[in-house]
């Protein structure tokens, strides 16, 4: 019943660094304005100070979703002043690795942890890869496509059990053609030369200061990026629940 998949929910999660008008990353503190990283829902930080998350509510519908989205940006543009939001996903021009600032949430034990936790982040990965942005795009089915997709399945097992094994099965799919998808929608070849500044790599230099790859689709997901040796030495299991948990 495909009528049925128009209640399906949806959010999106968008970073992007905040920078100067030369498009050097700014340095400046989260701007007030935009009230407490910590506590606020919809605008905070990600792993810097420097880098905003914008994060809208569950929708329905797309329009609806994109409209809040759209709403966010205006909010954050009253409160930059001079400054831009970097549109890119691989980072603006970038300061000395140590000179890139980590996120800050004020002095509780709470807002403490967060910023300490990110502290473990750019020791283990460093804090030039930290500094990709990126789009996540959450969703769930409606409660109301399970009981009708059980029966074409012919699953006995308790409902939440069904719905587990379903949503694990879709990451595999999902892994299984990440290739494709990374070729349709997130292709970005290039980068600011001071990303890899200091680094072993075999990227081309291009005008301007930009660095790409010959036939690369996404620099943001290869070695230099996310598939990192850290990242690598991972092997989490999305056969089932249990094996997840553990693997974990």
């Amino acid at each position: 019943t495909p009528s049925v998949l128009t209640g399906l929910l949806r959010g999106i999660e968008k970073e992007g660094l905040r920078i100067r008008a030369d498009g050097t990353l700014a340095d400046t503190p989260h701007p007030a304005g935009l009230g407490s990283a910590l506590t606020h829902p919809h605008i905070t930080t990600d792993f810097s100070e420097s880098q905003l998350e914008l994060i809208t509510g569950v929708h329905t519908g797309i329009e609806a979703c994109l409209e809040e989205l759209t709403e966010l940006h205006q909010v954050v543009y009253r409160h930059l002043g001079d400054e831009l939001l970097w549109g890119a996903s691989m980072p603006c021009k970038l300061p000395a690795d140590e000179m890139i600032p980590i996120a800050r949430y004020g002095s509780s034990n709470i807002g403490r942890m967060k910023t300490v936790y990110r502290q473990g982040l750019a020791h283990r990965y460093g804090r030039r890869m930290q500094a990709i942005s990126g789009v996540h795009y959450n969703f769930s089915l409606p409660d109301a496509a399970w009981p009708l997709l059980r029966p074409v399945d012919d699953h006995a097992s308790p409902a939440d059990a069904y719905r587990d094994q379903r949503y694990l099965a879709l990451i595999r799919n999902f892994r299984r053609h990440s290739w494709l998808l990374l070729l349709l929608l997130g292709t970005a070849p290039e980068a600011c030369a001071s990303f890899v500044a200091g680094r072993s790599h075999r990227l081309s230099a291009w005008e301007g200061g930009t660095v790409y790859a010959r036939g690369a689709t996404s620099l943001r997901m290869g070695g230099l990026g996310y598939q990192s040796d850290a990242q690598a030495s991972l092997a989490v299991s999305f056969n089932d629940l249990r094996g997840y948990a553990t693997t974990l």
